[in-house]
Order: structure tokens, then C-alpha cells, then sequence
């Protein structure tokens, strides 16, 4: 499993801590940037990339690959991953962490975006610990999925 991780300044310092957390959990984590803060900066910038590289690596077969965005509230960032065909991107910017699994056992969501100003680093951590842990149900779950894949074919 490798995870991509980007943010905006907003997210910028919950991104390191992450980082961190999840090397010395024993993960590969690539970081996408940015590597320095910049009030200034654009989350596009960084988070498009990042999604871009979930979706090849996924169309690769590397099934496990996932990514994790951030920025101040994670919406911006959520719908700017969900715009790369094969992303599904799920907020997480309240403490309530079965959220982040529930994404992922019922939407296959393969893209966490947090909400930095709303969720305490431990929140975060929790989150996407959940997250990682959890696995796609399938089943009734798979045809919803399906009906989303669909219409990101056609359009």
C-alpha cells in the first residue's frame, strides 16, 4: 500500500504530523507537497496531482493505494479530487471518526479529505487509521458504486 497525501496551507502542518504518523506505522507515504508553506498557495495545485496519482496507481492494479488530501474544512479539496476520473474523495471534518470507515466499507472511498480546522491532529490520526483499516463491503454497496462509475464514463 503507498499513500499519497497532499494539502493547501490550511492543511499544511496536519499534513507533516500525518506524515510522521503513518511512516512510523511502517506505511509508504509520498508526499505531493507542498514543501513549504505558502498562505498564498492554491489546493488544486496539489491536491489534483495527488488524485491523479491514486487513479493511475489504482487503473495500474495497485488496488491498495489510496490517497489523503487536506485543507481547512477538506471540501474544496473533496470536490477538486472527485473531478479525476476513478477518485472518490470523502470529507471527514467532524470528530466523529466511523465516518472515515463507513466511507470506505460502503463507498469505496480511496481518497480521505480532512478538514484541518475542524479535527485535532489525534482526530485526524483516528480517522484515517479507521479508514485504512476498514474494507470495501461490496454486495449492495458494489452497485451504488457502479452506478457512479458509470456516469463518470459518460460524461
Amino acid at each position: 500500500m503507498r499513500i499519497y497525501i497532499a494539502s493547501d496551507h490550511a492543511g499544511f502542518h496536519l499534513k507533516r504530523q500525518l506524515i510522521q504518523y503513518l511512516k512510523i506505522k511502517g506505511l509508504e507515504v509520498e508526499d505531493m507537497g507542498p514543501f513549504e508553506l505558502d498562505l498564498d498557495d492554491d489546493y488544486p495545485d496539489f491536491i489534483i496531482p495527488c488524485a491523479l496519482r491514486v487513479a493511475e496507481s489504482r487503473a495500474q492494479g495497485k488496488l491498495d493505494d489510496v490517497g489523503i488530501v487536506i485543507g481547512g474544512s477538506g471540501q474544496g479539496e473533496a470536490i477538486a479530487a472527485n473531478k479525476v476520473k476513478g477518485v472518490r474523495a470523502a470529507v471527514i471534518n467532524c470528530a466523529n471518526p466511523q465516518i472515515a470507515k463507513l466511507a470506505r466499507e460502503h463507498n469505496d472511498a480511496n481518497v480521505l479529505s480532512l478538514g484541518a480546522r475542524y479535527l485535532s491532529p489525534d482526530e485526524a490520526k483516528r480517522a484515517v487509521t479507521l479508514w485504512l483499516d476498514a474494507k470495501f463491503e461490496g454486495g449492495r454497496h458494489q452497485r451504488r458504486v457502479d452506478k457512479i462509475s458509470q456516469i463518470e464514463e459518460k460524461s
